[in-house]
């Protein structure tokens, strides 16, 4: 009788609809799947279904103010003023909404969340086949690399999270590479949630070079690497609000960035995604105050690496009073110390990052750079549609000055780039950004070193804050 059972339950799953729906939780009504097929997998109890928008009982406020609290079960929304009543086109009643996670579909209360809780789809594994390794980087890792990819694979086989808190360009990406290979070799899967899409970019042709056989999928928007059931996935933090106890073992790149630890949604997303009891990964080179504190305190296992993979010291920014630099930009004038920089800068054919507060600075100065006839530059924002081109010529060297918002603040490497900030004393540049803006020069073992330059009109506390932080962890790190 269970042969039988089982042979007919192989028999009736549709595969495309397993395979579509497993690890992951999506709006009923965007299963691209005719209602007869979805409503008998639901019917046979392989797809589970919860409201999108529960009510959350409260007791005593709840009787006392008469008003009801909600949460959102696809991204943890329990804020009063996250959600909205609107007339529903689908119900044709009075429906509670997610305004929180409106940007990616809307969730009304009467939104059923699918789940697949059938059996697991056959997932080809001819990666494993081999039997070969099946991470093929040969590069080295120094001893502070090791002994911290050690314990991290320890750690998370053990299912208890880690923070690896390391400098800038201390490769963190590779010392992950033992832990992934462990885990993928023991069939699990792996997620490596990152901050934006830019990092995401940045890692995906190092992920595919280290793990050529393994199949990688990267998630962001426009993404033309897309690998269904990929077991090893690579996706900022909001492509991860689709996934439902899917991912062993997860790992959360740059996580005190902006805007993964500024929004509650993104660490419920991918805690969410993971499997229950997953264990979790941290990176950060600057972490924030609560995992800090944890680690410090014992109660999060880690480790800190102050040395870069190549061995040499950070370098250390240096502070140029630049005047009213806002003001001057406005009367289309470039402060003096700021272009002679510049000039001397082009005359050594140096590559030159300048990091801006704004996008209307950004725009602005860099019309103000090409009408000087320096090298050749371009600027770049979140919102510009040709940012991938203008990173990609200036990877390329076709590009020599590059302005930018913070957007490139961290997981962009460029070979022996200088690194100008211009209003380093804006409110936008706090002790983080700067540090993570620093890290930007001096990454590549050839040319370990680079001039940062924060021009200012006016040291700021976080100014003094960052060059310190540098200098403790050169200290730190023996030099």
């Amino acid at each position: 009788m269970l042969f039988t059972q089982e042979f007919s339950a192989k028999r009736t799953i549709n595969p495309t609809l397993q395979s579509f729906l497993f690890g992951k939780e999506l709006p009923l009504e965007e299963l691209p799947f005719p209602p007869e097929i979805i409503n008998s997998h639901i019917r046979a109890g392989w797809i589970s279904l919860r409201p999108g928008i529960e009510a959350r009982d409260e007791g005593l406020i709840t009787a006392l103010t008469g008003r009801k609290s909600w949460i959102c079960r696809r991204c943890g929304n329990t804020r009063e003023n996250g959600f909205g009543t609107c007339t529903c086109a689908h119900c044709g009643k009075a429906c509670v909404y997610c305004r929180h996670c409106l940007p990616m579909g809307v969730i009304r209360s009467c939104t059923r969340l699918a789940s697949w809780s059938g059996p697991e789809p056959e997932q080809p594994h001819s990666y494993l086949e081999s039997g070969k390794p099946l991470c093929v980087w040969n590069g080295r890792l120094s001893p502070e690399q090791e002994q911290a990819a050690i314990r991290l694979d320890q750690a998370l086989n053990a299912g208890d999270s880690f923070l690896v808190w390391a400098v800038t360009g201390a490769g963190k990406t590779e010392l992950l590479f033992p832990a992934i290979g462990h885990a993928l070799r023991r069939g699990e899967s792996v997620t490596i949630a990152a901050p934006r899409i830019d990092v995401v970019r940045e890692l995906y042709p190092r992920i595919r070079a280290a793990f050529p056989d393994v199949p990688v999928s990267a998630l962001y928007g426009g993404s033309e690497h897309l690998v269904p059931g990929a077991p090893l996935v690579l996706a900022t933090a909001h492509q991860l609000i689709r996934y439902y106890h899917c991912f062993d073992k997860i790992f959360i790149d740059e996580v005190d960035a902006f805007p993964f630890h500024f929004d509650p949604m993104l660490d419920f997303a991918v805690r969410k995604a993971g499997k229950p009891g997953a264990p979790i990964g941290y990176l950060s080179a600057t972490p924030p105050h609560d995992l800090k504190y944890a680690y410090e305190s014992g109660r999060l296992a880690g480790t800190k690496i102050a040395r870069r993979y190549h061995g040499h010291p950070l370098p250390v920014p240096r502070c140029q009073w630049a005047g009213n630099w806002a003001h001057a930009v406005r009367k289309s004038r470039l402060p003096r110390s700021f272009f002679a920089w510049l000039q001397k800068k082009s005359e050594e054919q140096k590559q030159l990052f300048c990091f801006v507060p704004s996008v209307a600075l950004c725009l602005k100065l860099t019309g103000l750079i090409q009408k000087a006839g320096l090298s050749p530059s371009a600027g770049v924002h979140a919102q510009d549609p040709d940012r991938h081109e203008k990173v990609t010529a200036f990877r390329e060297g076709r590009l020599r000055i590059l302005v930018t918002t913070t957007i490139l603040e961290r997981g962009v490497t460029v070979p022996g780039v200088d690194i100008a900030v211009f209003g380093a004393d804006d409110p936008v540049f706090d002790e983080r950004a700067l540090v993570q803006i620093s890290g930007r020069a001096g990454r590549a073992a050839d040319q370990p070193d680079g001039e940062i330059v924060f021009f200012h009109n006016g040291r700021t506390l976080e100014m003094i804050r960052a060059v310190r932080h540098i200098e403790k962890m050169n200290r730190e790190g023996g030099f």
